[in-house]
């Protein structure tokens, strides 16, 4: 039913920041978080429907958006969110700094986990807080965390940053460490903001994502839970996402920090939302198998050359390969001279390291595993 296998016309990706970075250059980008793949039909026609009608108004969320959404958590996650929990954002960086912002107090610390995604690391130090960081520990099949470290540096922290799904390592995070987070978050009494825009992308279909705000009613007390379509249905150019606070008086900090700073959701972005959430289920099915199989085609690949290594990924689009063995300084820098442009593990805490995005037709995937190979046989 739907194609996933042909790509998109090249004329039309000047606008894409993930394209348009290589413009001129024989480097095929698989770096930024942005799946070179059309949005679900559903979506489309609800935008080309508004499009049409022609009216581009200064935008609030409908009753009918609220219900989407509240339905979608619902049947996706078994999470029963109230209509008051949500607070509508244009963005999840900008979540995660208002977050910090309304979590806790300046020269406060703020305690994450390396590898991550950038904004993490810079958010902190934005709002003059200071940044506690501990690194994940790579086993023998997975990312783990180190429990007890962890008690360690929130004994320092008032706020605690955790990306669920985890990216770049992808991780989808289990019933036992979920409860073993909440149960540290407790104990310290920190302000936990989960970012779980990649909620959607857990790549095995007999298993599905767990909010941990949605574990109980006390880690939902101290919680910020950041979602969006954008990952799952590659909408992030239509910047709409949302919050879910369920306690009052740490959702009016939020919205504090917020007022006359962050503007009002766009009109195409919340159209977007609302058909994602109603009705791209069937195309995100289908998305999954097709991501699961790339996974598989990337894991396969890595596992056959010389001195990088990955794990097994569970949930999001994103490869995070070692390559420490080879020693390269810049190893991005390395990867785009032979024509294939990754993320550098520096900028996420983790040097040696880059990320490879195979959210792409298989034909360009293949294309860029066999760069990524002639890179290390240049060496």
């Amino acid at each position: 039913m739907y194609d996933f296998d042909t790509p998109l016309p090249l004329a039309d990706r000047a606008h894409s920041m993930k394209w348009s970075r290589y413009a001129g250059r024989d480097v095929l980008p698989m770096w930024v978080a942005d799946m070179d793949f059309a949005a679900p039909p559903p979506v489309i026609d609800a935008l080309r429907e508004a499009v049409d009608f022609g009216h581009f108004t200064y935008s609030k969320p409908t009753a009918t958006l609220t219900e989407a959404t509240i339905a979608h958590l619902a049947d996706a996650y078994g999470w029963q969110v109230a209509p008051e929990w949500l607070v509508w954002l244009p963005g999840l960086v900008c979540g995660i700094n208002i977050a910090v912002r309304a979590g806790c107090d300046a020269g406060d610390a703020v305690f994450t986990a390396t590898p991550v995604y950038p904004p993490f690391l810079a958010a902190p130090g934005l709002a003059e807080r200071r940044l506690e960081r501990l690194d994940l520990v790579r086993g023998a099949k997975r990312w783990e965390w180190d429990f007890d470290a962890a008690d360690a540096a929130l004994a320092k922290s008032r706020m605690w940053l955790l990306c669920h799904p985890h990216n770049p390592v992808g991780r989808a995070w289990d019933a036992d460490e979920l409860r073993r987070i909440a149960e540290l978050a407790e104990r310290h009494d920190v302000v936990l903001c989960s970012d779980e825009i990649h909620c959607g992308l857990v790549l095995d279909p007999a298993k599905r994502h767990v909010p941990i705000a949605a574990l109980d009613p006390a880690i939902a007390r101290r919680s910020i839970t950041l979602m969006a379509p954008s990952k799952t249905f590659n909408i992030p150019g239509l910047g709409a996402a949302f919050a879910v606070i369920p306690d009052a008086a740490l959702r009016r900090r939020f919205e504090r920090v917020m007022a006359g700073i962050v503007p009002h959701v766009n009109l195409l972005g919340l159209v977007a939302m609302e058909a994602a959430f109603r009705d791209g289920e069937p195309w995100r099915r289908a998305l999954i198998d097709y991501l699961a199989e790339n996974a598989r085609r990337v894991e396969s690949r890595i596992a056959a050359l010389p001195g990088v290594s990955m794990t097994p990924v569970e949930a999001t689009y994103l490869a995070w390969i070692d390559c420490r063995e080879h020693a390269l300084e810049h190893p991005s820098a390395h990867f785009e001279a032979a024509g294939l442009g990754l993320s550098d593990g520096r900028d996420f805490g983790a040097p040696g390291f880059v990320r490879l995005n195979f959210g792409c037709p298989r034909s360009t995937l293949e294309a860029g595993l066999d760069r990524f190979a002639a890179a290390l046989s240049s060496r």
